[in-house]
């Protein structure tokens, strides 16, 4: 199989890191090589966090460069606006349709760019997910990630049961049956 590369971008606090997991352990479940790479900008004060997750036969680096990306997960519009450069040319963008505020937008510094879904959708094949609502449906609003993570398992080769076995193994406990749930919301969505 040819490397694939999946960017993960949102904000500290959303799941990003947790979704980058259950990804990854989806992927070696099925035999690929994979390699998983963190990028945390000040993520405990809510700012960027990006994740590559690259597997195929054999992969040697786990960076993405611009115009690599076969999917964007993006768990806030910003955000996917950001990444848009690395989205390779006929590749997928999911997003959560959210909209939280970065510092200079909140100190009044800047706006919040206006109409980020319809330039994305103008541009790239868009699925645009209001993955707060389903998350909140599934009994945890913190399931954004596993909702977003359900609709990105579509549009995969991996088969649903093999998703929901990978939760039950990366999800603790506590939080399982909430997470079995969004992800089935997003992956019915």
């Amino acid at each position: 199989m040819s490397t694939k590369n999946i960017m993960i971008v949102g904000v500290g606090g959303q799941g990003t890191l947790l979704a980058s997991r259950i990804l990854g352990n989806a992927v070696i479940r099925r035999g690929y090589d994979v390699k998983v790479s963190e990028v945390h900008g000040m993520s405990q004060r809510g700012g960027s966090v990006v994740t590559y997750v690259k597997f195929g036969d054999a992969v040697h680096s786990p960076i993405i460069d611009k115009g690599e990306a076969d999917i964007i997960l993006a768990f806030e519009c910003l955000e996917a606006y950001r990444a848009l450069p690395w989205l390779k040319k006929g590749g997928k963008m999911i997003v959560n349709d959210q909209m939280i505020n970065p510092m200079p937008v909140i100190t009044g510094a800047a706006d919040y760019p206006a109409d980020i879904l319809c330039k994305l959708g103008a541009v790239v094949d868009l699925t645009a997910v209001d993955a707060l609502a389903l998350a909140r449906e599934a009994g945890n609003a913190k399931a954004v990630n596993v909702v977003l993570i359900g609709v990105m398992a579509k549009n995969t080769e991996i088969p649903y049961e093999e998703w929901v076995e990978t939760i039950k193994t990366t999800v603790p406990a506590k939080f399982l049956e909430a997470n079995l749930k969004a992800f089935d919301l997003g992956y019915r969505l």
